[in-house]
């Protein structure tokens, strides 16, 4: 099983991985959230960030988003070093993140909600027709086929839409990595197997993901490779092939496993 040092040799990924995190290290006051994280994450590949409550998941994420500051280590995008200040200087990079919440506003439709804080203008005015045509393209090209109109109000969407709708926000300014944080939380069957596709989809077109989940048959349904984070600590870290959902679990629940792939 190989552990996070093993991100460094030259065998982990056949190119140069999109973003590379090195020995990046977080404090709140006394609280160590992140210790010495090494992660290498590939364009065109799932990989899936997995931990209990409290591994560090979110402030990792976070960190790759410009929300948070690392005290410690590096960031390297695209094999050069960057500081991440702020979510816009991350999303200026190509670097997008689908949080929990999905953050759309149910009062809006489709076209409004991928669009805000973004609209497009001609001659002072909404141009309203090229930002309905530009949504309309992005979500076809991610295959996402049951919304009856683009014009509809996102509260009227079902889960498993809405996170369509979030991720298609997420990609459609050239975006080359997306994080998606428990996208298939709270959704039926149905509905988590369309996120899934559109998961599959994303890394088929080429784009870095970086999906966080606690649940092991979706992790293992899309990912590529597994990171596993306990105490702050990446204490795994491969290709999904060298897991099977027990490993990953006690990776989780005490930071070390002695299980061979089943």
């Amino acid at each position: 099983m190989r552990g996070s040092q093993d991100l460094l040799t030259p065998t982990a990924a056949v190119s140069e991985p999109l973003l590379q995190l090195r020995g990046i290290g977080k404090n709140f006051g006394p609280v160590h959230a992140l210790a010495d994280v090494d992660l290498d994450v590939p364009a065109g590949a799932v990989t899936a960030l997995c931990g209990d409550n409290g591994a560090g998941k979110s402030v990792l994420t976070k960190c790759v988003a410009g929300i948070h500051t690392p005290d410690h280590g590096r960031i390297l995008w695209e094999g050069k070093p960057v500081t991440l200040r702020s979510p816009k200087e991350a999303a200026s990079l190509g670097i997008e993140t689908v949080y929990q919440d999905l953050a759309l506003c149910d009062n809006l439709d489709i076209v409004e909600n991928m669009f805000l804080g973004r609209e497009k203008l001609r001659r002072g005015v909404l141009d309203e027709e090229d930002m309905e045509r530009t949504a309309g393209e992005t979500l076809k090209s991610l295959a996402v086929t049951t919304i009856r109109s683009f014009r509809q109000p996102v509260a009227s969407l079902s889960g498993g839409q809405r996170q369509s709708v979030a991720v298609a926000k997420a990609v459609m300014w050239n975006s080359k990595l997306v994080m998606l944080d428990e996208p298939t939380a709270a959704l039926g069957v149905a509905q988590t197997e369309m996120v899934l596709k559109l998961v599959k989809s994303l890394a088929e077109r080429g784009l870095a993901v970086i999906l966080i989940s606690h649940n092991m048959a979706n992790v293992f349904d899309v990912a590529d490779r597994v990171a596993v984070l306990y105490l702050g600590r990446m204490v795994a870290a491969g290709p999904a092939s060298e897991f099977d959902r027990q490993i990953v679990v006690d990776y989780m629940t005490s930071g070390a496993s002695t299980r061979k792939p089943a």
